[in-house]
């Protein structure tokens, strides 16, 4: 089973953000970056059909910057077989009908049966480029995904996705592009050997041109602020349980004005 999986690295989830002098992007200086969780599933999720079938292809696809290295590595790491990273500083801020231009013209140079992408980022949050790579490589899709089971012949699969109030199951022929969500499965984590091979993979590093992309779009931040503070809460000590409980509904009910 041959699968792309399109990997974006974010910062950590526990990194406390704060934003530049100028109010125009965050401050970068001591961020840790990681490997995009929805992104986490899909590299999962295309080892263990490869494991499935026993033979096939992981080809982790990424966009960024130098540092982006290291999510590629880490998911190396965990199994993938090779990466391909398209670094090019033209591609930075683009917006994400560039972004999955790019990945469909990469993706047009290697051989797969199935692409996965997380269903969003959690940085800028858009859950845009799955469905766009899937229209422009006219391709089926199938969003926010927890379940895939492949048939024997790899011509279909058989997939569950997350409805509002319960699942959905579709059948579709493949290639097809599968946004991945929360529940899909349990990434694994990358052992040690896992990492010393991960040295050794082929990572082929590819600028916009060499794909026969050019980002005639960019995003542009006009203002970034922090939610404001939360206030201090209200304790109610030292009384009767039924006594504070009168208070907390007159404080909800008066000053929450939530009941």
């Amino acid at each position: 089973m041959k699968s792309i999986v399109c990997l974006k690295q974010v910062p950590d989830t526990e990194t406390q953000i704060k934003v530049n002098a100028e109010a125009d992007g965050i401050i970068t200086d001591g961020v840790k970056y990681i490997i995009n969780p929805y992104d986490e599933f899909s590299v999962e999720e295309a080892l263990k059909l490869r494991e499935k079938f026993k033979e096939g292809e992981v080809v982790v696809l990424a966009i960024g910057p130098d540092r982006c290295t290291e999510a590629i590595r880490t998911a190396l790491a965990m199994g993938a077989d090779r990466g391909v990273h398209i670094n090019d500083e033209s591609l930075n801020n683009a917006d994400p009908f560039v972004i999955a231009q790019a990945l469909a013209a990469a993706a047009g140079e290697i051989d797969y049966d199935i692409i996965f992408c997380g269903h969003r980022a959690i940085d800028d949050d858009f859950g845009e480029g799955g469905a766009i790579l899937a229209e422009l490589l006219q391709l089926p899709q199938i969003t926010l995904v927890t379940k895939v089971e492949v048939a024997d012949d790899k011509g279909s699969a058989v997939i569950s996705r997350d409805v509002e109030g319960g699942t959905e199951v579709v059948e579709t022929p493949l290639p097809c592009v599968v946004t991945s969500q929360k529940g899909l499965n349990e990434p694994r984590y990358a052992s040690l050997p896992g990492i010393m091979k991960a040295k050794k993979k082929p990572l082929a590093v590819k600028s916009a041109a060499d794909i026969g992309v050019s980002a005639d779009a960019k995003l542009e931040a006009r203002e970034f602020t922090m939610p404001p503070e939360r206030q201090a809460g209200t304790k109610y000590e030292d009384m009767e349980p039924a006594d504070a409980a009168k208070l907390v509904v007159q404080a909800l009910r008066n000053e929450a004005k939530v009941i």
